[in-house]
């Protein structure tokens, strides 16, 4: 409530909730969000701050060995509902059929989602991030369990899966040495694949659908 006191253009919330729809999956960029709207871009950085404290924004902190270096990093963005995301955004399924860069950023946003769901489940606490690194190889999600395990998951809205779409998982199995429990790309397939050691391709279907 204090928060929410010291927001004085209530009328901007939902015009910022929809632009963070169109950014959803992408790193966080408050000068992009701050760019419409005639404020500054501190008082766009409290108004997200807000969105993510009422869950409708979800911010994922950025994974680093290192742990200090996890403060100095860049977070990534993500609407806290894709069916939301869409309804503001004015998406059906038919745009999102044609519109297949959109298509990916909401699926990535809805993996994350049910991700969180399911490992709420799990009786010890895990923890979630995304990876980056100088060289910009990335992984869309990171799942931590404390120091004992780290995994890694790649989104792709496509049917079939290369060994490049591993490159950003291999980056993370390197950086986290022992702890790298696994690496999984989740596709828009029917097979289950082995790419080297602790390295699998997916169906996205596993995700709900019990074998």
């Amino acid at each position: 409530m204090r928060d929410l006191a010291r927001i004085h253009s209530l009328d901007a919330l939902p015009r910022l909730l929809t632009l963070t729809a169109s950014h959803t999956a992408q790193l966080l960029n408050v000068s992009d969000l701050a760019a419409p709207f005639q404020m500054t871009r501190q008082t766009i950085h409290d108004y997200v701050t807000v969105l993510e404290r009422i869950f409708l924004v979800d911010r994922l902190p950025p994974w680093h060995r290192n742990r200090l270096s996890r403060l100095v990093k860049t977070a990534k963005l993500h609407i806290g509902d894709t069916g939301l995301a869409c309804a503001l955004l004015g998406i059906d399924t038919v745009a999102l059929h044609r519109d297949r860069g959109r298509l990916g950023s909401l699926l990535e946003t809805f993996v994350l989602q049910e991700l969180r769901r399911q490992a709420s489940w799990y009786p010890e606490p895990v923890d979630f991030f995304h990876y980056r690194d100088r060289d910009d190889f990335e992984v869309d999600i990171v799942l931590e369990h404390g120091s004992a395990a780290v995994a890694g998951v790649e989104v792709k809205a496509a049917a079939t899966v290369t060994d490049a779409d591993f490159r950003g998982l291999r980056k993370l199995r390197d950086a986290a040495g022992k702890q790298f429990a696994g690496g999984v790309v989740l596709y828009d397939g029917t097979a289950a694949t082995r790419f080297g050691d602790d390295l699998f391709a997916v169906p996205m279907r596993n995700l709900w659908e019990v074998n």
